[in-house]
């Protein structure tokens, strides 16, 4: 079900918002706010009282200052001047009086969910309380799409529901790349662990034309390859792993490509003298950290050719900027192919990457839900998705 499905004329509406964007009372990116909008618009539109409801952060004993989501209601409000309330808490008496006081036309801003626990443990009652705030569920936190939580998937037993703009356009974009991708079909898939990437490298393989590996995790599959990695990160206990990918690539005929050089160093940290050597050339005290020149050379053809590009995970330790050479290259190159090829980042800290950049504007989509993004992509059946498709 979609906005279209349901009569939202003068309904209270409880709206589902991914705000995870609050660290020590700051918000420190406005992305996911920004869009949440459409949906609200589109809402407000149909003269609704909006209701909006998320979480913040891993607080670990009730109410955290630092992780409340007061900020984002000022943020929120300047971004479509209009007014937003808050309430110091998401169920209760307080919470209700305040949704009693709403007007068609009206938003309020509920206090971060997680600050219960009964929200990561899908309550039955919490479910309840939240639902009974509202005549109708909308979600629109595609970033949380695969928390079996009590707002994601509890909420909406208990009333009518529908997928948000935002959810609604994530889930199409993301699956239109298993489904219908133009080609050629390039993915780059970069980040720290083969560990959390597994699935989804196995179904990219059997998807994409070529998938370009990067990031820390490039260590693991060269030591797969008999390669030495000195003081690299690798994850030894996916060694094998990797050779099994690595042979499940020829198989399907999915063109496999690694880093052949390296920028390395013997710290992790900023000013630190570094060098590029070869792949066969990673001395016993270096740690690679990012990847070299002539790679980031050899793929460049390849994504120029490329009509559907999908880019989750960064090439180095791209948080300190002497190694985040390759990854802001390949931003580049993909933003060049914007007009000509269908240019898809998979959120997280690639999204967060790119916002450094100030480059979101020059990609076909850039998704707000890492982990989500990539179980969908994995195959994975999202729990919230799946609730949406409930009746």
């Amino acid at each position: 079900m979609t906005l279209k499905d349901i009569d939202f004329a003068s309904k209270t509406v409880l709206l589902r918002v991914d705000y995870n964007v609050v660290e020590d009372g700051k918000v420190i990116d406005e992305f996911r706010i920004q869009q949440s909008v459409p949906t609200i618009r589109a809402l407000l539109a149909k003269n609704s009282k909006i209701i909006l409801v998320s979480h913040n952060g891993r607080p670990e004993n009730g109410y955290d200052k630092k992780l409340s989501l007061r900020p984002v209601a000022q943020v929120l409000a300047d971004l479509i001047k209009k007014p937003v309330g808050f309430v110091d808490d998401c169920v209760g008496p307080e919470v209700e009086l305040e949704v009693g006081k709403l007007k068609p036309g009206e938003i309020l801003l509920l206090e971060n969910l997680r600050f219960h626990k009964a929200e990561e443990k899908n309550n039955y009652n919490f479910a309840k309380s939240l639902a009974s705030l509202a005549d109708v569920y909308v979600d629109d936190a595609f970033a949380n799409a695969h928390r079996p939580h009590a707002s994601m998937v509890g909420v909406p037993k208990f009333l009518p529901h529908a997928a948000g703009l935002l959810m609604q356009q994530e889930f199409e974009k993301l699956t239109a790349l298993l489904n219908v991708p133009a080609r050629p079909f390039v993915a780059i898939i970069g980040g720290v662990k083969i560990s959390t990437k597994i699935e989804v490298l196995k179904s990219l393989l059997n998807k994409a034309d070529t998938v370009i590996i990067g990031g820390a995790m490039a260590n693991t599959f060269l030591q797969a390859q008999g390669y030495q990695i000195g003081k690299s990160i690798t994850e030894k206990d996916y060694i094998a792993t990797a050779k099994d990918i690595i042979e499940y690539a020829k198989q399907n005929k999915t063109e496999l490509i690694m880093p052949t050089d390296f920028v390395v160093a013997e710290k992790a940290q900023h000013g630190v003298r570094h060098r590029h050597v070869a792949s066969d050339k990673i001395e016993s005290n270096d740690i690679a950290l990012d990847i070299g020149k002539e790679t980031m050379k050899s793929i460049w053809p390849i994504i120029k050719s490329a009509k559907t590009i999908f880019w989750n995970g960064t090439l180095g330790m791209a948080e300190i900027s002497d190694f985040a050479w390759a990854s802001r290259d390949l931003a580049h190159m993909i933003a060049l192919r914007k007009n000509d090829a269908e240019t898809v980042i998979g959120g997280g800290d690639t999204a967060a990457f790119i916002s450094k950049l100030a480059m979101r504007d020059r990609f076909g989509f850039v998704s707000t839900g890492g982990g989500a993004s990539l179980e969908l992509l994995s195959g994975v059946k999202l729990p919230a998705i799946e609730a949406l498709m409930s009746k």
